[in-house]
């Protein structure tokens, strides 16, 4: 068993876990241009990428690592990795299969 979740199991005897909410709204709530989707990384991409919040885990680490803090300093025992739409089908919307990896 690996120690995390052995600390996970051994947490789960002793009271109920509470999970990150919801990533996307977050995310909104930032008013995030083009360019902000973007970053100078992906600056001359030839397609749109306003939307793609998993794409902010490179372009915008600092707004994801500040949602993620957010959540714990509210309370949060776990959260979640910013990759609802991390697969090549969903990256594909953007023409950013080729990332999906990183992401």
């Amino acid at each position: 068993m690996s120690d995390v979740r052995r600390v996970l199991e051994e947490a789960l005897r002793e009271r109920i876990l509470i999970l990150d909410g919801a990533m996307g709204t977050m995310i909104q709530r930032q008013k995030l241009d083009e360019s902000g989707f973007r970053g100078t990384r992906f600056s001359n991409h030839g397609q749109d990428l306003q939307g793609d919040n998993d794409l902010l885990v490179l372009t915008q680490p600092q707004i994801i690592e500040q949602i993620h803090s957010q959540y714990l300093e509210a309370g949060a025992d776990i959260i979640e990795t910013n990759t609802f739409n991390g697969t090549a089908i969903a990256q594909a919307d953007y023409a950013l299969e080729a990332i999906v990896y990183e992401l």
